[in-house]
């Protein structure tokens, strides 16, 4: 292929060569992504209809629902149709879509995960200035500031990535653009301006998990020194969900970006691909519905309401 970009899509990775494999997981995906549409609205509505969850935990946690949303979006339906019509194409535009869209929506969703680690942090460990650091105002303040720099984050990749000319075909080794494949397909040295600048995302990336570290650690050599057993019990349940989301959010996503080249191949890439960017949206509900009684208590009213309007 010449040394410029000479083609109108690209091809994406299938799961399957046969029909009856591929009709196997267009019917998974379409299980999993109404499990995440279920689970992610009725957090949104159950937070946006009680009153008694207008609280600065709730609202960061509405917006994860939002970001969730959003991103399971991105990939899954595109995956779900090439599938259902035997197809592997994408759009040159459509690529440059979902990339700009997984990678503002992830970045977004990471940013606001350490926020939610700051503001379990002034919870417990600083209770008497909670009203004061996290009023509505710095809730609504920081949100803004964890979307406006995913926006602005991906706004660069996606522009410096499709900047470069790409010579080695069309075809991306995964079921969704995401930058690490579409830079394979570019010349020689010709993507060392975009490593630059995936090299200080992860630098920034590293330092929100310290920052969630560190500030975990306060966290539970406070709750430790709780004298009472129902109040470490509380201070945990509202801790422990969002440590699980965080965990499986960083855990999976640096297995994908940083394992040694030894253990890539296509199929494993495709399976860490699903963990990192399917299941933390579908499953992100069901974790912090689990141990939290005040969303539960939320839901069961959504729900009677509901079926008391039918």
């Amino acid at each position: 292929m010449s040394n410029d970009t000479s083609f109108s899509e690209f091809l994406l990775q299938g799961f399957a060569d046969t029909r009856e494999l591929q009709l196997l997981h267009f019917s998974l995906f379409l299980g999993i992504y109404l499990a995440a549409l279920l689970g992610n609205g009725l957090i949104i509505t159950a937070i946006a209809c009680d009153h008694h969850l207008h609280t600065p935990m709730y609202f960061f946690l509405l917006n994860l629902s939002i970001l969730d949303l959003g991103s399971i979006s991105t990939t899954v339906p595109k995956s779900m149709a090439n599938s259902l019509w035997d197809t592997r194409a994408i759009s040159y535009p459509g690529c440059a879509a979902q990339l700009f869209s997984f990678f503002f929506l992830g970045s977004a969703d990471y940013y606001l995960l350490t926020v939610m680690a700051y503001d379990r942090f002034v919870a417990i460990c600083r209770p008497l200035h909670y009203g004061i650091l996290m009023d509505s105002r710095s809730c609504v303040k920081v949100a803004a500031a964890a979307w406006g720099s995913g926006f602005i984050y991906a706004l660069l990749h996606t522009a410096n990535t499709f900047a470069i000319p790409l010579c080695q075909g069309n075809t991306v080794d995964q079921f969704f653009c995401e930058i690490p494949q579409i830079l394979k397909l570019s010349c020689a040295d010709a993507y060392l301006r975009e490593l630059g600048l995936l090299v200080v995302s992860l630098c920034l990336a590293f330092g929100c998990f310290i920052f969630i570290v560190v500030s975990y650690v306060q966290i539970f050599t406070a709750v430790l020194r709780i004298p009472s057993e129902q109040g470490r019990h509380k201070a945990f349940s509202t801790c422990l969900p969002h440590l699980a989301v965080v965990s499986l959010f960083v855990s999976t996503g640096m297995f994908a970006y940083l394992k040694p080249p030894s253990l890539s191949s296509p199929a494993l890439d495709l399976v860490v691909a699903v963990l990192y960017s399917v299941v933390p949206p579908a499953v992100n509900p069901f974790i912090y519905s689990m141990r939290n009684k005040e969303l539960k208590d939320a839901l069961k009213k959504l729900i009677q309401w509901a079926q008391s309007q039918h």
